[in-house]
């Protein structure tokens, strides 16, 4: 009837409307790798694409793993590309990867090797405005090597422990 599909619209739009919002992702990179981003500026994320709502002006939280884990700094997504061949994103993004061309290569070789090789498509996150914070700070819940959303609570409370 017109009231139930009514009632079911309005619980529909009440869910919507108290969702946090997501504001970037966090994804893992370990420590040997994170200076490249957020010292010498590498601006050009590439990995399979797991977080595809990502949009520019989004954030790019970093996190270090392995020793002296935390989030260490962000950026702003300034574009983000999806491809079916992540040897598009090397030959396009070479000098501005964080990974060397060898450890990119690397990196594909171990998804086939983790079986992760389906034809899924990557994605390259063009990034801009890098920053490191002071201090690192530790998330509430574990970052999986997919890497996760980070919802506007999360990163305001990230904020607040840096100032």
């Amino acid at each position: 009837s017109y009231t139930y599909l009514l009632n079911l619209l309005c619980k529909l739009l009440c869910k919507v409307l108290t969702m946090p919002e997501i504001v970037g992702a966090t994804f893992p990179i370990p420590n040997k790798f994170l200076d490249r981003i957020l010292k010498e500026k590498k601006n050009v994320f590439a990995k399979p694409a797991t977080l595809t709502r990502l949009k520019p002006g989004m954030k790019i939280i970093f996190y270090a793993s392995h020793e002296n884990q935390g989030y260490a700094g962000e950026a702003e997504i300034e574009h983000v590309e999806i491809v079916k061949n992540p040897m598009e994103i090397l030959q396009k993004y070479k000098g501005k990867m964080f990974l060397t061309e060898k450890e990119f290569k690397e990196y594909m070789t171990s998804q086939k090797r983790w079986g992760r090789v389906r034809h899924k498509p990557w994605m390259a996150i063009v990034l801009r405005n890098i920053r490191e914070y002071p201090r690192r700070i530790m998330p509430k819940r574990f970052i999986s090597v997919a890497g996760r959303y980070v919802k506007r609570d999360e990163y305001e409370r990230i904020l607040k422990a840096i100032e």
